[in-house]
């Protein structure tokens, strides 16, 4: 991983931070080495708990402490050791020479503290600055990264500001030291896709102008193939393979990396089930003997094992495998699969298809927030969360419900289950309207449509076993009188997730994300329900995990004949999952049809825009992002017209005056736009 001297900012040697913990020592970061250029962009790719994080803290001696310690490694940025540095001349280093954008925005902002004073802060020449100078010098700083009326941001407060513009904050504070170096945490994790864009975008603008270099921290392949000059992939503690963003998209070689790729959902991999990695990234409570990856590697045989491999580089790039390495490795016969290895690959599996009755019908679904205000709390206005939606979901048949955050797509949801009151339109499940069933009937009807969460560790309550969480809807249900019955079902459920019945004694904290969201899967199914709400059910997961979600809701639908309203933004697991796609904005359906008829040909600007923002790993596909003006307008107070209208780079007079009427491109494929309306052309 070497490079000219005089093109080099940052090298790090032999780096490793170790974690004492009351069941050990955890080696989080176990000798790595690095090497960054001026100007340049390193992706850190891996899987949750490989180290990427805590190896960027390390870099600006922030490992938590007490328990934490970087015990060896040096860190070179230019000619300085900077980890042979005292806290006093860090701090010099923080956030002028060095920057870090931190991964969630909103509990890395003081909510306490406005904006400007946030920013200001991180002013090389504060203390010799006026407070005009210093909202010149903010305003500056938030021009820069895309925030409009700059000056009223000054003294807004961080929840006055929507997800993206607060990692836009996040980057004008960054920025505000003029760091050579920029480390970016998984800046565009669990974004919609068009601010994803956005300030992927801004980053590498601001990179060509000021000659930054940035480490960049993701899991998302797509995003490391647009932005990233060098890949390095770390796994268990260590860096097990480095090379140039076009050899790495091109022939990954490392097994790890080359799983991580076949894990990808998307259109090529329809029809056929995910790759998924076995097992879990492997504890660091241990001294490993040999090869971190072997326990899961198909092609691991006895040396894997027992010796750990060396690292080999050759023509620029580098890989830690003994595959590669010409004094150990042994020929392709000797490369032995174990049997369980050869079950776990990946087979064909059938698309469902069973486009049996019509199971959901919502017509025109209405759900209203009021606004109050004064002492006696007098309604003076309406959220119009949900503003007149229409969908239909067949019998075995998955309804993909995207758009970005903010439009109401989870509040469809908890609309159709009668979480959220209706404020008018008909749910009709299998011909019974839901809308005037009496509470009473309703409790009894929930067993046949559950939800499944985003966010698997908020919704299990974690004072509750396992067993006792899918129990409990059973119980409630009088599925299963008799204990015994339960307890079976229970251990059944597990097993149909992917879990071992023993799961069955132990708390949600005491399981990786995936594995919670295994548990929410088999929650909802313990009731034997025929409608699932899937709300984002893989968003901020690792691409394996998500393989292994996306895989078990498929063989689940195949099997059960289950429906499915998939609530997401991530259109990669659209093209993979879903049968038919409806687009939201803005508390209206603006776009629907088949799969391919939206993801291949999309009338809509919204949907244009949308499917354009999505990053590719394919190395030769090119692509003009549309660019979104400001953000998703407020649903308190929509823009007259077409919705769309103020940020439409095709607006027409007319998309101002009066909301589009529905147009019927053919039996499947309708869309809501003035360009589309005959009688307006």
């Amino acid at each position: 991983m070497s490079r000219a001297p005089d093109k080099t900012l940052l090298r790090v040697r032999d780096l490793k931070t170790w974690f004492d913990t009351p069941e050990g020592t955890a080696r989080a970061v176990d000798g790595i080495d690095f090497e960054i250029g001026r100007g340049e962009t390193l992706a850190l790719l891996g899987e949750s708990g490989c180290g990427k994080s805590i190896s960027a803290l390390s870099l600006l001696k922030l490992v938590p402490m007490p328990s934490g310690r970087i015990v060896a490694g040096q860190v070179w940025l230019n000619d300085q050791d900077i980890l042979a540095l005292p806290e006093r001349e860090m701090r010099r280093i923080r956030g002028r020479r060095i920057a870090m954008i931190f991964q969630e925005p909103q509990t890395s902002l003081n909510p306490v503290l406005t904006i400007g004073d946030q920013i200001s802060e991180t002013l090389p020449d504060r203390n010799n600055l006026s407070r005009p100078q210093r909202v010149a010098q903010v305003s500056e700083l938030l021009t820069a990264v895309g925030i409009a009326d700059a000056d009223r941001r000054y003294d807004e407060y961080p929840h006055q500001l929507s997800g993206g513009m607060k990692q836009r904050i996040m980057i004008a504070i960054a920025l505000a030291g003029q760091p050579d170096l920029l480390i970016a945490d998984e800046p565009t994790t669990a974004l919609d896709v068009t601010i994803q864009a956005q300030i992927l975008a801004l980053l590498k603008e601001i990179q060509k102008n000021t000659g930054m270099a940035i480490l960049l921290i993701t899991h998302d392949l797509g995003v490391v193939a647009e932005t990233a000059d060098r890949v390095a992939v770390m796994y268990a503690g260590q860096i097990v393979e480095s090379a140039s963003r076009a050899k790495f998209f091109s022939d990954p070689q490392h097994p790890y990396a080359r799983k991580l790729f076949r894990s990808i959902p998307g259109r090529p991999r329809r029809g056929a089930a995910l790759e998924v990695i076995a097992g879990s990234v492997p504890s660091l409570l241990q001294e490993f003997q040999g090869c971190r990856f072997a326990a899961r590697c198909d092609q691991a045989w006895d040396r894997c094992l027992q010796q750990a491999p060396s690292w080999t580089e050759q023509k620029g790039r580098g890989v830690r495998c003994h595959l590669y390495d010409p004094a150990v490795s042994p020929s392709p016969f000797a490369r032995k699969v174990s049997p369980a290895r050869k079950a776990a690959k990946p087979g064909k599996a059938v698309m469902a298809d069973k486009s049996g009755d019509m199971l959901l019908r919502v017509k025109d679904l209405k759900v209203y927030f009021p606004i109050h205000r004064g002492v006696f709390r007098r309604v003076v206005g309406q959220v119009k969360a949900v503003d007149g939606v229409s969908l239909e979901i067949a019998r075995g048949r998955t309804l993909a419900l995207v758009g970005e955050s903010g439009c109401g797509k989870t509040t469809v949801g908890k609309g159709i289950l009668q979480l959220v009151p209706p404020t008018a339109g008909s749910v009709a499940y299998a011909g019974r309207e839901l809308t005037q069933v009496p509470a009473g009937e309703l409790r009894s009807l929930r067993r046949h449509f559950q939800i499944i969460f985003q966010d698997p560790y908020a919704s299990l309550d974690p004072r509750m076993l396992v067993g006792e969480i899918l129990e409990e809807g059973i119980r409630a249900q009088g599925i299963n009188a008799s204990q015994s019955v339960r307890q079976d079902k229970v251990s059944e459920l597990l097993q149909h997730v992917g879990l071992a019945p023993d799961a069955r004694h132990r708390y949600p904290h005491e399981f990786s994300g995936g594995q919670r969201q295994r548990i929410s899967i088999a929650r909802a199914l313990a009731v034997e329900p025929r409608l699932i709400v899937c709300d984002e059910p893989t968003s901020a997961l690792d691409v394996s995990v998500q393989a292994q979600v996306l895989n078990l809701l498929k063989g689940l639908q195949d099997e059960l004949s289950l429906s499915y309203l998939f609530i997401t933004h991530n259109l990669s697991v659209v093209e993979y999952l879903a049968h038919e796609v409806a687009v939201m904005y803005l508390g209206r359906i603006v776009e629907t049809g088949k799969v391919d008829e939206i993801l291949a040909g999309p009338k809509h600007p919204y949907t244009q825009a949308l499917l354009s923002a999505v990053p590719s790993i394919e190395p030769k596909k090119q692509r003009t992002v549309i660019r979104l003006q400001g953000d998703i307008p407020s649903p308190s107070n929509p823009p007259s017209g077409c919705h769309f209208h103020p940020r439409c780079p095709q607006a027409m007079a007319v998309c101002r005056v009066r909301y589009p009427d529905a147009t019927r491109l053919n039996a499947t494929h309708v869309v809501c736009c003035h360009l589309l309306d005959k009688k307006e052309l």
